[in-house]
Protein backbone atom coordinates (compact mmCIF):
# COMPACT_ATOMS: atom_id res chain seq x y z
CA UNK A 1 0.00 0.00 0.00
CA UNK A 2 1.53 3.12 -0.88
CA UNK A 3 2.20 6.22 1.84
CA UNK A 4 -0.81 8.21 -0.46
CA UNK A 5 -3.37 5.31 0.60
CA UNK A 6 -2.16 4.60 3.72
CA UNK A 7 -2.99 8.67 4.55
CA UNK A 8 -6.63 8.25 3.17
CA UNK A 9 -7.80 4.91 4.56
CA UNK A 10 -10.67 5.24 5.99
CA UNK A 11 -10.18 4.26 9.77
CA UNK A 12 -12.37 1.24 11.61
CA UNK A 13 -14.78 3.91 13.34
CA UNK A 14 -14.50 6.29 10.17
CA UNK A 15 -15.92 3.46 8.28
CA UNK A 16 -18.76 2.69 10.75
CA UNK A 17 -19.77 6.11 10.87
CA UNK A 18 -20.49 6.36 6.96
CA UNK A 19 -22.34 2.25 7.43
CA UNK A 20 -24.53 4.01 9.97
CA UNK A 21 -25.61 7.28 8.40
CA UNK A 22 -26.48 5.22 4.48
CA UNK A 23 -28.24 2.25 6.97
CA UNK A 24 -30.31 4.41 8.65
CA UNK A 25 -29.22 2.93 12.05
CA UNK A 26 -28.86 4.46 15.54
CA UNK A 27 -24.30 3.56 16.13
CA UNK A 28 -23.40 3.27 19.90
CA UNK A 29 -19.85 2.78 20.30
CA UNK A 30 -17.77 2.24 23.59
CA UNK A 31 -14.13 2.73 23.66
CA UNK A 32 -11.49 3.89 26.22
CA UNK A 33 -11.05 7.65 27.26
CA UNK A 34 -9.01 9.77 25.19
CA UNK A 35 -8.34 7.64 21.95
CA UNK A 36 -10.41 9.89 19.86
CA UNK A 37 -13.74 9.15 19.83
CA UNK A 38 -15.77 11.96 19.54
CA UNK A 39 -12.61 14.33 17.87
CA UNK A 40 -12.89 11.54 15.15
CA UNK A 41 -16.52 12.72 14.79
CA UNK A 42 -15.89 16.30 14.01
CA UNK A 43 -12.51 15.83 11.76
CA UNK A 44 -14.22 13.03 9.27
CA UNK A 45 -18.08 14.73 8.87
CA UNK A 46 -16.40 18.01 8.19
CA UNK A 47 -13.98 16.34 5.44
CA UNK A 48 -16.59 13.43 4.06
CA UNK A 49 -19.34 15.33 4.49
CA UNK A 50 -19.01 19.08 4.47
CA UNK A 51 -22.71 19.36 3.66
CA UNK A 52 -23.75 17.73 7.03
CA UNK A 53 -23.61 19.71 10.36
CA UNK A 54 -22.77 17.59 13.48
CA UNK A 55 -24.96 18.54 16.57
CA UNK A 56 -22.88 17.22 19.83
CA UNK A 57 -24.64 17.12 23.31
CA UNK A 58 -22.34 15.99 26.07
CA UNK A 59 -25.00 13.67 28.08
CA UNK A 60 -23.02 14.29 31.04
CA UNK A 61 -23.92 17.71 31.66
CA UNK A 62 -27.05 17.78 30.73
CA UNK A 63 -30.74 18.46 32.37
CA UNK A 64 -33.65 16.95 31.35
CA UNK A 65 -35.18 20.43 30.47
CA UNK A 66 -32.25 20.85 28.59
CA UNK A 67 -33.77 18.50 25.31
CA UNK A 68 -37.08 19.47 25.46
CA UNK A 69 -39.41 21.37 27.59
CA UNK A 70 -43.63 22.07 27.46
CA UNK A 71 -43.80 26.03 27.42
CA UNK A 72 -46.81 28.19 26.54
CA UNK A 73 -46.62 29.21 22.65
CA UNK A 74 -49.59 31.45 20.67
CA UNK A 75 -51.14 29.75 18.56
CA UNK A 76 -50.15 31.77 15.07
CA UNK A 77 -54.21 30.28 13.64
CA UNK A 78 -56.17 31.83 16.67
CA UNK A 79 -53.74 34.03 18.87
CA UNK A 80 -54.30 31.81 21.99
CA UNK A 81 -51.89 30.65 24.14
CA UNK A 82 -51.37 26.97 24.30
CA UNK A 83 -49.23 24.32 25.35
CA UNK A 84 -46.26 22.93 23.36
CA UNK A 85 -43.11 21.00 23.20
CA UNK A 86 -39.91 22.95 22.55
CA UNK A 87 -36.87 21.10 20.97
CA UNK A 88 -33.45 22.04 21.98
CA UNK A 89 -32.36 24.71 19.06
CA UNK A 90 -29.23 22.57 18.27
CA UNK A 91 -31.72 19.85 16.50
CA UNK A 92 -32.58 22.52 13.84
CA UNK A 93 -29.61 23.93 12.01
CA UNK A 94 -31.46 23.99 9.10
CA UNK A 95 -29.63 21.54 7.25
CA UNK A 96 -29.10 17.72 7.41
CA UNK A 97 -27.01 16.92 10.62
CA UNK A 98 -25.75 14.00 12.54
CA UNK A 99 -26.56 13.79 16.42
CA UNK A 100 -23.75 13.02 18.42
CA UNK A 101 -24.57 12.28 22.46
CA UNK A 102 -21.22 11.58 23.62
CA UNK A 103 -20.77 10.36 27.38
CA UNK A 104 -24.29 8.73 27.02
CA UNK A 105 -24.25 6.96 30.14
CA UNK A 106 -22.84 8.98 32.15
CA UNK A 107 -26.56 10.86 31.96
CA UNK A 108 -29.10 10.43 34.80
CA UNK A 109 -32.34 8.29 34.74
CA UNK A 110 -34.23 11.18 33.25
CA UNK A 111 -32.03 11.75 30.60
CA UNK A 112 -31.38 8.53 29.47
CA UNK A 113 -35.17 7.60 29.15
CA UNK A 114 -35.14 11.00 26.68
CA UNK A 115 -32.13 8.97 25.03
CA UNK A 116 -33.86 6.10 24.65
CA UNK A 117 -36.43 7.68 22.71
CA UNK A 118 -34.02 9.57 20.57
CA UNK A 119 -31.96 6.04 19.91
CA UNK A 120 -35.03 3.59 19.45
CA UNK A 121 -37.48 5.84 17.15
CA UNK A 122 -34.78 8.70 16.58
CA UNK A 123 -37.75 11.05 17.74
CA UNK A 124 -37.36 13.12 20.92
CA UNK A 125 -41.71 14.25 22.51
CA UNK A 126 -43.61 15.08 19.57
CA UNK A 127 -40.67 15.72 16.95
CA UNK A 128 -39.42 13.21 13.86
CA UNK A 129 -35.82 13.95 14.27
CA UNK A 130 -35.89 13.18 10.73
CA UNK A 131 -38.37 15.55 9.77
CA UNK A 132 -36.02 18.46 11.63
CA UNK A 133 -33.00 16.76 8.80
CA UNK A 134 -31.22 14.37 11.39
CA UNK A 135 -29.25 11.84 8.99
CA UNK A 136 -27.60 9.71 11.91
CA UNK A 137 -27.81 9.25 15.48
CA UNK A 138 -24.53 7.89 17.91
CA UNK A 139 -24.17 7.53 21.03
CA UNK A 140 -20.38 7.11 22.66
CA UNK A 141 -18.87 6.64 25.71
CA UNK A 142 -16.33 4.33 27.90
CA UNK A 143 -18.09 1.40 29.61
CA UNK A 144 -15.84 1.77 32.42
CA UNK A 145 -17.77 1.98 36.02
CA UNK A 146 -15.52 4.16 37.27
CA UNK A 147 -16.46 6.80 34.56
CA UNK A 148 -19.79 6.10 34.62
CA UNK A 149 -23.06 6.30 36.41
CA UNK A 150 -25.09 3.69 34.36
CA UNK A 151 -25.06 0.28 32.61
CA UNK A 152 -27.25 0.28 29.25
CA UNK A 153 -29.15 -3.24 29.81
CA UNK A 154 -32.64 -2.55 28.59
CA UNK A 155 -32.45 -4.97 26.08
CA UNK A 156 -35.59 -2.80 24.02
CA UNK A 157 -32.88 -0.12 23.80
CA UNK A 158 -29.74 -2.27 22.77
CA UNK A 159 -32.68 -4.13 20.25
CA UNK A 160 -32.34 -0.96 18.02
CA UNK A 161 -28.94 0.02 18.04
CA UNK A 162 -25.69 -1.52 16.14
CA UNK A 163 -22.96 -1.46 18.76
CA UNK A 164 -19.20 -1.85 18.09
CA UNK A 165 -16.23 -1.52 20.48
CA UNK A 166 -13.37 -0.11 19.50
CA UNK A 167 -9.63 0.78 20.45
CA UNK A 168 -7.19 3.28 19.64
CA UNK A 169 -5.85 1.66 16.79
CA UNK A 170 -9.38 2.04 15.48
CA UNK A 171 -9.52 5.74 14.82
CA UNK A 172 -7.47 8.13 13.07
CA UNK A 173 -4.99 9.57 15.53
CA UNK A 174 -1.80 9.22 14.58
CA UNK A 175 -2.84 11.02 11.38
CA UNK A 176 -3.97 13.95 13.17
CA UNK A 177 -1.01 14.09 15.66
CA UNK A 178 1.15 13.55 13.05
CA UNK A 179 -0.27 16.51 10.73
CA UNK A 180 -0.34 18.90 14.34
CA UNK A 181 3.33 18.24 15.14
CA UNK A 182 4.61 18.73 11.79
CA UNK A 183 7.95 18.85 11.00
CA UNK A 184 8.47 16.45 13.60
CA UNK A 185 8.70 13.11 12.48
CA UNK A 186 6.42 11.18 14.99
CA UNK A 187 7.19 7.52 13.62
CA UNK A 188 9.61 6.72 16.36
CA UNK A 189 6.82 7.81 18.74
CA UNK A 190 3.82 5.85 17.59
CA UNK A 191 6.33 2.59 17.49
CA UNK A 192 7.11 3.19 21.15
CA UNK A 193 3.31 3.77 22.05
CA UNK A 194 2.94 0.13 20.18
CA UNK A 195 5.86 -1.41 21.76
CA UNK A 196 4.53 -0.38 25.48
CA UNK A 197 2.29 -3.24 27.43
CA UNK A 198 -1.80 -2.75 27.16
CA UNK A 199 -2.16 -1.52 30.28
CA UNK A 200 0.29 1.10 29.76
CA UNK A 201 -1.10 2.15 26.10
CA UNK A 202 -3.99 2.80 28.22
CA UNK A 203 -2.66 4.95 30.57
CA UNK A 204 -0.60 6.79 28.06
CA UNK A 205 -3.88 7.05 25.88
CA UNK A 206 -3.71 9.13 22.35
CA UNK A 207 -4.98 12.29 23.97
CA UNK A 208 -2.27 12.20 26.87
CA UNK A 209 0.25 11.62 24.56
CA UNK A 210 -0.93 14.96 22.38
CA UNK A 211 -0.56 16.63 26.08
CA UNK A 212 2.81 15.08 26.34
CA UNK A 213 4.14 16.19 22.89
CA UNK A 214 2.52 19.19 23.47
CA UNK A 215 4.59 20.37 26.43
CA UNK A 216 7.36 19.30 24.64
CA UNK A 217 7.11 21.19 22.15
CA UNK A 218 7.33 24.28 24.30
CA UNK A 219 10.25 23.25 25.71
CA UNK A 220 8.68 22.24 29.48
CA UNK A 221 8.86 18.93 31.86
CA UNK A 222 6.98 16.16 29.87
CA UNK A 223 5.45 15.16 32.69
CA UNK A 224 3.27 17.94 32.62
CA UNK A 225 1.27 16.12 30.00
CA UNK A 226 0.25 13.41 32.01
CA UNK A 227 -3.29 13.92 34.60
CA UNK A 228 -3.08 14.65 38.09
CA UNK A 229 -5.77 12.34 39.59
CA UNK A 230 -6.67 12.13 43.22
CA UNK A 231 -3.70 14.64 43.49
CA UNK A 232 -1.32 12.38 42.13
CA UNK A 233 0.85 12.38 39.32
CA UNK A 234 -0.25 9.54 36.77
CA UNK A 235 1.92 6.81 36.84
CA UNK A 236 2.71 4.70 33.59
CA UNK A 237 3.09 1.27 34.97
CA UNK A 238 2.17 -2.30 34.21
CA UNK A 239 0.07 -3.76 37.23
CA UNK A 240 1.35 -6.83 38.75
CA UNK A 241 -0.48 -10.25 39.04
CA UNK A 242 -1.36 -8.60 42.33
CA UNK A 243 -3.81 -5.75 41.28
CA UNK A 244 -0.54 -3.42 42.32
CA UNK A 245 1.61 -0.96 40.58
CA UNK A 246 4.55 -2.37 39.08
CA UNK A 247 7.95 -0.94 37.92
CA UNK A 248 7.33 2.85 37.19
CA UNK A 249 8.35 3.60 33.91
CA UNK A 250 7.34 7.37 33.38
CA UNK A 251 10.79 8.54 33.30
CA UNK A 252 12.26 6.15 30.92
CA UNK A 253 9.26 6.66 28.69
CA UNK A 254 8.69 9.90 28.42
CA UNK A 255 12.91 10.47 27.90
CA UNK A 256 12.51 8.09 24.99
CA UNK A 257 9.83 10.46 23.72
CA UNK A 258 11.84 13.70 24.18
CA UNK A 259 15.09 11.68 22.21
CA UNK A 260 12.36 10.45 19.59
CA UNK A 261 11.84 14.33 18.47
CA UNK A 262 14.89 15.67 19.89
CA UNK A 263 13.82 18.03 22.82
CA UNK A 264 14.93 18.22 25.82
CA UNK A 265 12.81 16.72 28.96
CA UNK A 266 13.45 19.26 32.04
CA UNK A 267 12.94 18.63 35.19
CA UNK A 268 11.26 22.23 35.55
CA UNK A 269 11.46 25.59 34.15
CA UNK A 270 11.75 28.83 35.64
CA UNK A 271 9.09 31.27 36.54
CA UNK A 272 6.78 27.91 35.93
CA UNK A 273 3.02 29.04 36.67
CA UNK A 274 3.45 32.11 34.37
CA UNK A 275 5.39 30.49 31.80
CA UNK A 276 2.13 27.72 31.41
CA UNK A 277 -0.54 30.16 31.31
CA UNK A 278 1.38 32.72 28.86
CA UNK A 279 1.72 29.20 26.77
CA UNK A 280 -1.79 28.39 27.34
CA UNK A 281 -2.93 32.09 25.90
CA UNK A 282 -0.76 31.17 22.84
CA UNK A 283 -1.61 27.92 22.23
CA UNK A 284 -5.50 27.91 23.55
CA UNK A 285 -4.66 25.44 26.67
CA UNK A 286 -6.39 24.26 29.67
CA UNK A 287 -4.46 24.39 32.75
CA UNK A 288 -4.97 22.65 35.82
CA UNK A 289 -2.38 24.19 38.61
CA UNK A 290 -2.51 22.86 41.94
CA UNK A 291 -1.05 23.53 44.85
CA UNK A 292 -1.08 24.46 48.94
CA UNK A 293 -3.23 27.06 49.92
CA UNK A 294 -1.97 30.47 50.88
CA UNK A 295 0.68 30.74 48.75
CA UNK A 296 -0.73 33.19 45.39
CA UNK A 297 -1.56 30.77 42.46
CA UNK A 298 -5.34 32.31 42.05
CA UNK A 299 -3.20 36.11 42.12
CA UNK A 300 -0.80 34.91 39.79
CA UNK A 301 -3.03 33.36 37.34
CA UNK A 302 -5.22 36.26 37.15
CA UNK A 303 -2.59 38.90 36.79
CA UNK A 304 -0.79 37.18 34.19
CA UNK A 305 -3.88 36.47 32.26
CA UNK A 306 -4.45 40.49 32.47
CA UNK A 307 -1.36 41.23 30.91
CA UNK A 308 -1.76 38.61 28.68
CA UNK A 309 -5.38 39.23 27.33
CA UNK A 310 -4.83 43.62 28.23
CA UNK A 311 -8.19 42.81 30.28
CA UNK A 312 -9.67 41.05 33.35
CA UNK A 313 -10.26 37.27 32.96
CA UNK A 314 -13.64 35.44 33.53
CA UNK A 315 -13.41 34.19 37.11
CA UNK A 316 -15.51 31.81 39.03
CA UNK A 317 -14.88 29.97 42.08
CA UNK A 318 -16.84 26.69 41.87
CA UNK A 319 -17.90 26.47 45.91
CA UNK A 320 -20.14 29.24 44.77
CA UNK A 321 -20.76 28.53 41.06
CA UNK A 322 -24.59 27.30 40.00
CA UNK A 323 -25.06 25.89 36.56
CA UNK A 324 -27.32 29.13 36.35
CA UNK A 325 -24.26 31.29 36.85
CA UNK A 326 -23.01 29.72 33.01
CA UNK A 327 -25.81 29.20 31.06
CA UNK A 328 -30.17 28.05 31.43
CA UNK A 329 -32.37 27.07 28.58
CA UNK A 330 -35.04 28.89 27.77
CA UNK A 331 -38.32 29.08 24.96
CA UNK A 332 -36.98 31.53 21.67
CA UNK A 333 -39.45 33.15 19.19
CA UNK A 334 -39.10 30.30 16.65
CA UNK A 335 -40.44 28.37 18.99
CA UNK A 336 -37.23 26.24 19.71
CA UNK A 337 -35.51 25.90 23.34
CA UNK A 338 -32.58 27.91 23.14
CA UNK A 339 -29.56 27.98 25.72
CA UNK A 340 -28.77 31.60 27.14
CA UNK A 341 -25.21 31.54 27.62
CA UNK A 342 -23.91 34.09 31.27
CA UNK A 343 -23.44 37.60 29.29
CA UNK A 344 -19.30 37.18 30.32
CA UNK A 345 -19.19 34.59 27.79
CA UNK A 346 -20.67 36.77 25.13
CA UNK A 347 -18.98 39.35 22.40
CA UNK A 348 -16.15 38.84 20.08
CA UNK A 349 -13.45 40.18 22.74
CA UNK A 350 -10.75 37.95 23.64
CA UNK A 351 -11.52 35.66 26.86
CA UNK A 352 -9.79 33.74 29.69
CA UNK A 353 -11.55 31.69 31.92
CA UNK A 354 -10.14 30.69 35.67
CA UNK A 355 -11.65 27.68 37.29
CA UNK A 356 -10.99 29.03 41.02
CA UNK A 357 -10.94 25.61 44.23
CA UNK A 358 -11.75 23.69 40.98
CA UNK A 359 -12.24 20.53 42.71
CA UNK A 360 -14.31 21.87 45.34
CA UNK A 361 -17.89 22.36 43.17
CA UNK A 362 -20.88 23.29 44.62
CA UNK A 363 -22.81 20.48 42.74
CA UNK A 364 -22.11 17.53 40.67
CA UNK A 365 -24.03 19.47 37.56
CA UNK A 366 -21.37 22.61 37.78
CA UNK A 367 -19.07 20.11 37.51
CA UNK A 368 -20.61 18.21 34.86
CA UNK A 369 -20.69 21.62 32.47
CA UNK A 370 -17.27 22.20 32.96
CA UNK A 371 -15.95 18.96 31.50
CA UNK A 372 -17.75 19.94 28.37
CA UNK A 373 -16.61 24.27 28.66
CA UNK A 374 -12.37 21.82 29.48
CA UNK A 375 -12.77 19.70 26.62
CA UNK A 376 -15.02 21.36 24.07
CA UNK A 377 -14.59 25.12 24.78
CA UNK A 378 -18.32 25.45 24.38
CA UNK A 379 -21.06 25.35 26.73
CA UNK A 380 -24.73 23.86 26.03
CA UNK A 381 -23.04 22.72 22.70
CA UNK A 382 -22.39 26.62 21.93
CA UNK A 383 -18.77 27.80 21.08
CA UNK A 384 -17.65 30.83 23.44
CA UNK A 385 -16.36 33.05 21.25
CA UNK A 386 -12.66 34.15 21.48
CA UNK A 387 -11.93 32.31 24.39
CA UNK A 388 -8.08 31.79 24.47
CA UNK A 389 -7.30 30.31 27.73
CA UNK A 390 -8.91 28.14 30.93
CA UNK A 391 -6.94 27.29 33.74
CA UNK A 392 -8.58 25.57 36.70
CA UNK A 393 -6.99 26.25 40.12
CA UNK A 394 -7.25 24.15 42.92
CA UNK A 395 -5.62 22.61 46.81
CA UNK A 396 -4.26 18.68 46.47
CA UNK A 397 -6.10 16.44 48.61
CA UNK A 398 -3.63 16.15 51.35
CA UNK A 399 -1.21 19.08 53.12
CA UNK A 400 1.30 18.87 56.21
CA UNK A 401 -0.75 15.78 56.89
CA UNK A 402 -4.29 17.25 57.14
CA UNK A 403 -6.82 15.82 54.79
CA UNK A 404 -8.46 18.89 52.58
CA UNK A 405 -12.10 18.82 51.86
CA UNK A 406 -11.93 18.31 47.98
CA UNK A 407 -13.57 16.27 45.53
CA UNK A 408 -11.91 12.90 43.76
CA UNK A 409 -11.96 12.74 40.00
CA UNK A 410 -11.45 10.18 37.64
CA UNK A 411 -9.12 9.80 34.65
CA UNK A 412 -11.74 10.87 32.08
CA UNK A 413 -12.05 14.58 33.89
CA UNK A 414 -8.25 14.62 34.62
CA UNK A 415 -7.21 14.10 30.76
CA UNK A 416 -9.09 17.05 29.67
CA UNK A 417 -5.95 19.31 30.57
CA UNK A 418 -2.60 20.17 28.66
CA UNK A 419 -0.90 21.05 31.23
CA UNK A 420 -1.04 20.22 34.85
CA UNK A 421 1.58 21.64 36.96
CA UNK A 422 2.19 20.63 41.15
CA UNK A 423 2.66 23.85 41.82
CA UNK A 424 5.24 24.88 45.19
CA UNK A 425 5.36 27.95 47.03
CA UNK A 426 8.37 28.78 45.70
CA UNK A 427 7.20 28.95 42.18
CA UNK A 428 5.12 31.44 43.02
CA UNK A 429 6.94 34.95 42.97
CA UNK A 430 4.61 36.76 45.65
CA UNK A 431 7.95 37.86 47.55
CA UNK A 432 8.40 40.87 45.21
CA UNK A 433 5.05 41.47 45.95
CA UNK A 434 5.21 42.04 49.09
CA UNK A 435 8.23 43.60 49.13
CA UNK A 436 6.96 46.42 46.75
CA UNK A 437 3.49 46.91 48.91
CA UNK A 438 5.17 46.97 52.67
CA UNK A 439 8.85 47.55 52.25
CA UNK A 440 11.04 47.11 54.83
CA UNK A 441 8.57 45.16 56.63
CA UNK A 442 8.28 42.48 54.57
CA UNK A 443 11.93 42.36 54.14
CA UNK A 444 12.37 41.40 57.99
CA UNK A 445 9.74 39.14 57.36
CA UNK A 446 10.90 37.81 54.67
CA UNK A 447 14.56 37.24 55.97
CA UNK A 448 13.32 35.28 58.78
CA UNK A 449 11.29 33.05 57.15
CA UNK A 450 14.22 32.35 54.85
CA UNK A 451 16.55 32.12 57.56
CA UNK A 452 15.30 31.43 60.73
CA UNK A 453 12.89 28.20 60.19
CA UNK A 454 13.15 25.13 58.52
CA UNK A 455 11.63 23.31 55.43
CA UNK A 456 8.45 22.19 58.20
CA UNK A 457 8.13 25.70 59.26
CA UNK A 458 8.11 27.39 55.78
CA UNK A 459 5.39 24.98 54.80
CA UNK A 460 3.02 26.16 57.40
CA UNK A 461 4.00 30.09 57.05
CA UNK A 462 2.14 30.29 53.43
CA UNK A 463 2.49 34.00 51.42
CA UNK A 464 -0.68 34.45 52.90
CA UNK A 465 0.33 34.02 56.36
CA UNK A 466 3.18 36.42 55.51
CA UNK A 467 1.04 38.72 54.58
CA UNK A 468 -0.85 39.03 57.79
CA UNK A 469 1.87 38.70 60.03
CA UNK A 470 2.83 42.15 58.71
CA UNK A 471 -0.21 43.42 59.32
CA UNK A 472 -0.59 42.49 62.94
CA UNK A 473 2.97 43.66 63.80
CA UNK A 474 1.41 47.56 62.29
CA UNK A 475 -1.36 47.32 64.20
CA UNK A 476 0.99 45.90 67.15
CA UNK A 477 -1.45 42.37 67.76
CA UNK A 478 0.52 39.32 68.64
CA UNK A 479 1.79 37.72 66.22
CA UNK A 480 0.69 34.23 66.48
CA UNK A 481 -3.01 35.21 65.68
CA UNK A 482 -1.35 35.48 62.09
CA UNK A 483 -0.79 31.84 61.82
CA UNK A 484 -3.24 28.70 61.00
CA UNK A 485 -5.39 27.84 63.49
CA UNK A 486 -5.38 24.09 64.25
CA UNK A 487 -7.85 24.33 67.28
CA UNK A 488 -8.50 24.09 70.77
CA UNK A 489 -5.88 26.28 71.22
CA UNK A 490 -3.22 25.15 69.05
CA UNK A 491 -1.88 27.17 66.33
CA UNK A 492 0.63 26.14 63.35
CA UNK A 493 4.10 24.81 65.44
CA UNK A 494 6.39 27.52 64.11
CA UNK A 495 8.50 29.06 66.41
CA UNK A 496 7.68 33.18 66.49
CA UNK A 497 9.90 34.40 68.68
CA UNK A 498 13.41 34.83 66.05
CA UNK A 499 10.58 37.12 63.71
CA UNK A 500 9.76 39.17 66.53
CA UNK A 501 13.43 39.84 67.63
CA UNK A 502 14.08 40.44 63.75
CA UNK A 503 11.10 42.93 64.42
CA UNK A 504 11.82 44.69 67.52
CA UNK A 505 15.74 45.60 66.28
CA UNK A 506 18.03 42.49 67.31
CA UNK A 507 21.18 42.38 64.67
CA UNK A 508 20.84 40.20 61.99
CA UNK A 509 22.22 40.05 58.53
CA UNK A 510 20.84 40.31 55.23
CA UNK A 511 21.41 42.30 52.29
CA UNK A 512 20.49 45.52 53.45
CA UNK A 513 22.47 45.25 56.27
CA UNK A 514 24.95 43.79 53.86
CA UNK A 515 25.21 46.99 51.96
CA UNK A 516 25.11 48.88 55.33
CA UNK A 517 28.07 47.47 56.35
CA UNK A 518 29.79 47.13 52.70
CA UNK A 519 33.74 47.97 53.36
CA UNK A 520 33.77 45.57 56.20
CA UNK A 521 32.02 43.14 54.26
CA UNK A 522 34.42 43.17 51.31
CA UNK A 523 37.72 42.90 53.85
CA UNK A 524 35.83 39.54 55.17
CA UNK A 525 35.76 38.59 51.52
CA UNK A 526 39.02 39.11 50.69
CA UNK A 527 40.79 37.81 53.90
CA UNK A 528 38.47 34.57 52.59
CA UNK A 529 39.70 34.76 49.36
CA UNK A 530 43.13 35.02 49.70
CA UNK A 531 43.36 31.96 52.05
CA UNK A 532 42.22 29.79 49.60
CA UNK A 533 40.01 29.02 46.33
CA UNK A 534 37.33 27.60 47.88
CA UNK A 535 36.49 30.78 50.33
CA UNK A 536 35.59 30.53 54.35
CA UNK A 537 32.58 30.70 56.60
CA UNK A 538 32.08 34.54 55.76
CA UNK A 539 31.83 33.68 51.46
CA UNK A 540 29.06 31.11 52.25
CA UNK A 541 27.11 33.84 54.69
CA UNK A 542 27.15 36.15 51.92
CA UNK A 543 26.86 33.77 49.12
CA UNK A 544 23.68 32.32 50.95
CA UNK A 545 22.27 36.38 51.36
CA UNK A 546 23.04 37.03 47.62
CA UNK A 547 21.00 33.67 46.47
CA UNK A 548 17.95 34.02 48.76
CA UNK A 549 17.64 38.26 48.35
CA UNK A 550 14.71 39.00 45.53
CA UNK A 551 15.25 40.72 42.13
CA UNK A 552 14.06 43.96 43.37
CA UNK A 553 16.55 44.06 46.29
CA UNK A 554 19.45 43.12 44.18
CA UNK A 555 18.26 45.92 41.76
CA UNK A 556 18.51 48.18 44.90
CA UNK A 557 21.78 47.35 46.04
CA UNK A 558 23.59 46.26 42.55
CA UNK A 559 26.96 48.17 43.14
CA UNK A 560 27.07 46.57 46.38
CA UNK A 561 25.98 43.06 44.90
CA UNK A 562 29.42 43.59 42.22
CA UNK A 563 31.84 44.23 44.75
CA UNK A 564 30.73 41.41 46.68
CA UNK A 565 29.98 38.86 43.87
CA UNK A 566 33.52 39.46 42.85
CA UNK A 567 35.08 38.20 45.63
CA UNK A 568 33.28 34.79 45.66
CA UNK A 569 34.23 31.66 44.42
CA UNK A 570 33.20 30.72 40.88
CA UNK A 571 31.61 27.54 42.12
CA UNK A 572 29.39 29.70 44.10
CA UNK A 573 28.89 32.44 41.63
CA UNK A 574 27.91 29.77 38.68
CA UNK A 575 25.13 28.55 41.18
CA UNK A 576 23.31 32.28 40.63
CA UNK A 577 21.79 31.24 36.87
CA UNK A 578 20.23 27.90 38.10
CA UNK A 579 16.70 27.60 37.79
CA UNK A 580 17.02 31.35 37.88
CA UNK A 581 13.71 33.29 36.21
CA UNK A 582 14.76 35.21 32.88
CA UNK A 583 14.74 38.64 34.79
CA UNK A 584 17.09 36.93 37.16
CA UNK A 585 19.22 35.73 34.64
CA UNK A 586 19.48 39.02 32.65
CA UNK A 587 20.50 40.83 35.89
CA UNK A 588 23.34 38.35 37.21
CA UNK A 589 24.55 38.17 33.08
CA UNK A 590 25.10 41.92 33.83
CA UNK A 591 26.58 41.44 36.96
CA UNK A 592 29.16 38.74 35.40
CA UNK A 593 29.70 40.84 32.14
CA UNK A 594 30.64 44.11 34.35
CA UNK A 595 33.17 41.90 36.16
CA UNK A 596 34.77 41.10 32.86
CA UNK A 597 34.92 44.66 32.08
Amino acid sequence: MTTEVQQTALSRLESFIDAMIDLGQTGQIFGEHGIGKTATFFSHLARSRPDTALVYVPAANLTPDDLLVNAPVRDPRTGELALRQLVMSQLKPGRPFVLLIDDSLQAGGTIQSQLMQIACNWTLGEHDLRALGCVGVFLTDNESLTETSARRGDLALLDRMVTMRITANDTSWRRHLAAKYRPWDLRPVFSLWASLPPAVRELLSPRTLDHVLANAREGFPLRWGLPLIDGERLRLAEPGADGRPGQNRTAEILDRIAEAVGVSNPSTVPDPVRQVVRAALRNRWTVLLQGPPGCGKTELVRQTLREGLGREALYFSLPVTNVEDLCAPVPSADGTLDTLLAAKFTGPEPKAIVWDEYNRPKDKSAFAKLMEVTQEWSLAGRPIDNLRAQIAVQNPPYHLGRKLLVARNNIAQATRFTASLQVAPEDIPANEWLLARYGSDAETVLEWWKHDIDDEGRAWITKRTLERLIKLHRRGLPLEMATVYLGDGEYAPVPLTALMDRLGGRQVTGLRELARDADVWEARLRRAAEAGDEGGDDSDVVHQILANAELSQLKKHQAVVVRMVALLPAKLRATYLVGASRQQQRFWTEVFMGLRR
